[in-house]
């Protein structure tokens, strides 16, 4: 039986800050916090039975709170990812939302969701066990039209798969673009680069960006190119090829296109990655379309994990299932458009084995 136990984890804004675990039989745990939703910690077992931590995180909350945090571990939002020139149109009217990376909109803005304390309820099932994370972002927040009511709920079960569960109302239309920004070293977090985690993707397109990181609007095909992970390839077999695309990026930081029927909105299977020296698999399954496959790149050393160690570039991968960056400037892309009425539904499942 999953089992939830709660501990204070300091305080933003006047509110207390909880960081809930969630342990199963076979030692997988979980820590889960109120600030920002953070994936705060993943201790699973190597083919030996040895846990380590697999997700990078911080040992406090000063950590999530500094400005320049790269999103450890959070739920990013209203809309993942980025946006051109930090605005969009929708039914004829153009909103400008913050600007926070050059001219461009990511994760949310200034102040995204992985930026407040989040309301909690422990969820119980016969087969899992979790916490529900629900907050209402008010019409105009970070420049996004309609009052947005949102739930996330992770729950962890016997098989050793965490569940991500999403669900979003609005009061008027608006755009939402919702995933985690964990990252994951399946050797354990802090313990050097990922480039030897075997990756396989279903997805034979991705979509390609500009010198800003905004995708172009193609769908390119994968074949041919470094960017071709539909037979498992180690991660760092060719991140330092002379591609534009990596070069522009300084490694992985794409989206990729699953490959499934448009509209299709069921539980597929769509990442695999495995780290050879320990057995350790992580497969993600998910409803989205997308994931955003990035390779820590601009990690630089200023950051000390939970273990005390650096992160550096290269020392973790992010496997954050979306909608595609950009959206609501391509139309070919699925829509990001929510609208009164409509209820936003994703689920994303990490499943840990060894």
């Amino acid at each position: 039986m999953v089992e939830i136990r709660r501990e204070p984890f300091g305080a933003f804004d006047g509110q207390p800050v909880t960081n809930y675990h969630l342990s199963n039989r076979h030692g997988l745990r979980v820590e889960i916090l109120t600030y920002g939703g953070v994936i705060r910690a993943v201790w699973a077992p190597d083919r030996a039975g040895t846990l380590a931590n697999v997700a990078l995180g911080f040992g406090d909350l000063a950590g999530y709170r500094r400005n320049n945090s790269p999103f450890f571990g959070c739920i990013t939002g209203r809309y993942a990812n980025r946006l051109a020139g930090g605005r969009f149109t929708l039914d004829g009217e153009t909103w400008q939302l913050a600007r926070n990376v050059g001219d461009n909109h990511l994760h949310g803005g200034l102040r995204g969701f992985d930026k407040y304390v989040w309301d909690a309820d422990e969820v119980h099932d016969g087969d899992f066990a979790g916490v529900r994370l629900t907050r209402t972002s008010p019409d105009g927040e970070e420049g996004y039209p309609g009052a947005l009511r949102t739930s996330v709920t992770y729950r962890l079960d016997e098989e050793n798969r965490l569940a991500i569960d999403y669900r979003a109302e609005t009061d008027r239309p608006t755009i939402l673009n919702l995933t985690n920004h964990a990252y994951w070293n399946l050797a354990g977090e802090g313990s050097g680069s990922i480039e030897d985690h075997v990756l396989w993707l279903a997805a034979s397109r991705y979509t390609p960006v500009d010198a800003e990181q905004i995708p172009t609007g193609d769908l390119a095909a994968v074949a041919g190119t470094p960017f071709d992970f539909t037979t498992p390839m180690a991660i760092g077999a060719r991140i330092r090829q002379d591609d534009p695309q990596l070069l522009m990026s300084r490694g992985y930081d794409h989206n990729f296109v699953f490959d499934r029927e448009a509209g299709d909105a069921s539980l597929i299977e769509g990442v695999r990655l495995h780290h050879p020296s320990s057995g350790r698999t992580l497969t993600v399954s998910t409803t989205e379309p997308g994931v955003q496959v990035y390779t820590g790149n601009f990690l630089d050393g200023s950051f000390a994990g939970s273990s005390g160690r650096a992160y550096r570039q290269g020392d973790a991968i992010a496997l954050e299932t979306q909608h595609f960056p950009d959206s609501p400037h391509h139309p070919d892309f699925p829509t990001t458009v929510l609208r009164p009425g409509e209820v936003f539904q994703s689920t994303t499942v990490f499943a840990l084995s060894s």
